[in-house]
C-alpha cells in the first residue's frame, strides 16, 4: 500500500507537460550531439527532455541537439516540443524532426546534414513574434509555449533519431516530450524523485523566469 502511494505521488509530481500521461523527466547533463546522442530505449515510453540549445548570449546559437531510437517493427511515433514562458524566450520557437529508413525527402532546407540514404518529417514551429498558446504547470511551478507536434506511423524498422534546433539563431530552453505511454519502472520512479525537485526550483533553465 505504501509502495502504491509512492508510486502515485511520484507519477504525480512528474506530470510536467498538462497533458493526460506522465512523462519520466531527464535533464541535458552534457550535450546531445550527433556524436554523443540522448538514446531512446523505448521509444513508446513517455520522457521529457529538459535541454538546452547552447548560446552564449552574444553569437547565434548553432546547436543541434539529436536523440536516436530503434524500431523493429511499425512503431507509433508521437513527440511534442515545448518552451518555458520566460521573458527572455517570447521569440525563441525551435523546429524538430525525425528521419530514418523509409521517410520522404525534405523539401526545405536545414542546418546540418542527415545520414545518407535517409528521409525525415519536419515539424515546423511558428515565426518569432507570433502569439502561442500557454498553459500552467503546478507541479513545476511555471508556464510554458505550446509548440510543434507530430503523430506518425514509422513502418521501417531501423535507427532513427530527433533533432531539434532553432532556425533563427537565438538558443534557449526546451522540453522535448517523446513517447505516449505511461510506463514507470522502478529506476523511471527514483529519476522523478530525484529530477522533479530541481525542475520546481528552476534548476534546468539557463536563464531567469522571473516576470517582473
Amino acid at each position: 500500500m505504501k509502495a502504491l502511494i509512492l508510486i502515485t505521488m511520484v507519477v504525480s509530481l512528474a506530470l510536467p507537460l498538462g497533458s493526460a500521461s506522465a512523462h519520466v523527466p531527464y535533464i541535458e547533463r552534457q550535450d546531445y550531439s550527433a556524436s554523443i546522442p540522448f538514446s531512446v530505449q523505448n521509444i513508446e515510453q513517455s520522457i521529457a527532455l529538459y535541454a538546452w540549445l547552447q548560446t552564449d548570449g552574444t553569437h547565434p546559437s548553432d546547436d543541434v541537439d539529436v536523440a536516436t531510437f530503434v524500431i523493429d517493427e511499425p512503431t507509433r511515433f508521437y513527440a511534442e516540443l515545448l518552451v518555458p514562458a520566460c521573458p527572455s524566450y517570447v521569440d525563441f520557437v525551435p523546429w524538430f524532426l525525425v528521419t530514418g529508413p523509409g521517410l520522404p525527402d525534405l523539401s526545405v532546407e536545414i542546418p546540418f546534414s542527415l545520414p545518407d540514404g535517409y528521409g525525415a518529417v519536419i515539424a515546423p514551429n511558428v515565426e518569432p513574434g507570433t502569439d502561442r498558446e500557454m498553459f500552467y504547470e503546478p507541479f513545476g511551478g511555471k508556464s510554458y509555449y505550446r509548440g510543434p507536434t507530430l503523430d506518425i506511423e514509422l513502418s521501417s524498422p531501423g535507427q532513427y533519431a530527433v533533432y531539434y534546433w532553432d532556425p533563427n539563431g537565438m538558443g534557449g530552453d526546451y522540453v522535448g516530450v517523446l513517447g505516449f505511454k505511461e510506463i514507470w519502472k522502478p529506476k523511471d520512479i527514483a529519476r522523478a524523485m530525484v529530477v522533479t525537485p530541481l525542475i520546481r526550483n528552476d534548476r534546468e533553465l539557463h536563464t531567469s523566469c522571473i516576470t517582473e
